[in-house]
């Protein structure tokens, strides 16, 4: 029997495979287009569009490009666009609405045939509302966002403090509790898993989180997180003591949420039935005057 041709038999199916892969690759690279060339006109105003959308968001957002990074990620918005081109998409796009506002504001000064002055400041005054649409969207969104993860750290803080008594570690108590459950909080602790699971250590993880999350109480349960994996302190009553507190403050901001209320409810009460209240008792005086005067 030949050696040579035992080995091609052997060798045969494996370098089959390899076509086989390597023919899939290059379909894979041919459907997505990722070696097609941009267009001519993406080419040339791209890089302009670019750097003015930068310069109109820092003077819009007085804020450095690191802190909105930061900020975008609180209001988890532009999710679908990848980290890195982040800002990027929302500096564009902040710039691109405030730019058809004016527009949009220059068209109205024209179709009212209005003076040239009055059309100037209805496409400043457009200019102005589109660039700061984006803004007030995502503090919105920051707002949103803390709210709910206020709710859900109690439970979530409950749910680790049960795991940890029954003899789960920390990384252990967050990696069930992120594979059940869903929402703001989880997110974030399976963003630390993953920072854990790539490498870092599980304290830095959290603390990292810790340092990016909008919502105060959330931090601090990650700071706990954080000092109870490298210290070994007792998680579970640090754990219960926050979540005491989280229920103590959503209680007194129901209260202040009732009073407001209350005195939102006054406002109808004073500026309508004041005056009535006020004509009916006055409006025998004219006569009790007049007869005592005749």
């Amino acid at each position: 029997v030949n050696p040579r041709a035992r080995l091609a038999g052997r060798v045969r199916p494996y370098s089959a495979v390899s076509r086989s892969m390597l023919g899939r690759t290059f379909d894979l690279e041919a459907s997505t287009g990722s070696a097609a060339p941009e267009s001519t006109l993406g080419r040339v105003l791209l890089p302009p569009l670019t750097a003015a959308a930068a310069k109109f968001g820092q003077i819009i957002d007085s804020s450095s490009d690191e802190a909105m990074s930061v900020t975008l990620r609180q209001a988890a918005m532009l999710t679908e666009t990848p980290p890195e081109r982040r800002l990027q998409e929302y500096r564009m796009r902040q710039f691109l609405l405030a730019a058809t506002g004016s527009v949009g504001g220059f068209i109205v000064g024209v179709a009212l045939d209005r003076s040239t002055a009055m059309t100037l400041v209805l496409a400043i005054a457009g200019f102005a509302g589109g660039g700061s649409f984006w803004r007030g969207k995502i503090d919105r969104a920051i707002e949103e966002r803390t709210a709910r993860m206020r709710i859900e750290l109690y439970t979530v803080n409950q749910l680790l403090a049960m795991r940890v008594r029954v003899g789960g570690g920390v990384v252990s108590a967050v990696r069930t509790v992120v594979e059940r459950g869903r929402g703001p909080v989880i997110d974030e602790l399976r963003e630390a898993l993953r920072l854990h699971f790539a490498g870092m250590s599980a304290g830095a993880a959290f603390r990292h989180i810790a340092d990016l999350t909008p919502e105060p109480h959330a931090r601090r349960a990650y700071q706990v997180l954080a000092t109870a994996d490298e210290r070994g302190s007792d998680l579970a009553e640090a754990l219960l003591a926050l979540s005491e507190d989280i229920q103590e403050d959503r209680k007194e901001a129901i209260r202040r949420q009732a009073v407001r209320r209350r005195a939102t409810m006054l406002i109808p009460i004073i500026v309508i039935l004041a005056p009535i209240l006020l004509l009916f008792v006055g409006a025998p005086l004219p006569f009790i005057v007049l007869r005592n005067l005749g």
